[in-house]
């Protein structure tokens, strides 16, 4: 095995270059890569919203059938006679 030693600035021009290779590859390296990356933060963070919402409304529904049937079994029980 050789050892390889790399300056700070050769290991930093070389990470530089991946990360712009990367970013092209994904299509990130014009004028509205900033906007791009916010709307995808944006639509990441509705996302999350949405799935809380539907989260909280499922459980909302949930317990209102079980204390709906608690309430129709008391009624049938008590108030049916």
């Amino acid at each position: 095995m050789s050892d390889l030693k790399l300056s700070s600035e050769e290991l930093e021009a070389m990470l530089d270059r991946s990360a712009k290779r990367a970013l092209e590859s994904i299509g990130l390296t014009d004028d509205n890569a900033a906007k791009d990356l916010q709307e995808l933060r944006s639509l990441l963070d509705a996302w999350r919203d949405t799935r809380k919402s539907i989260w909280n409304t499922t459980v909302k529904i949930f317990t209102v059938a079980i204390l709906t049937f608690i309430a129709g079994a008391v009624w049938m029980t008590f108030g049916g006679e």
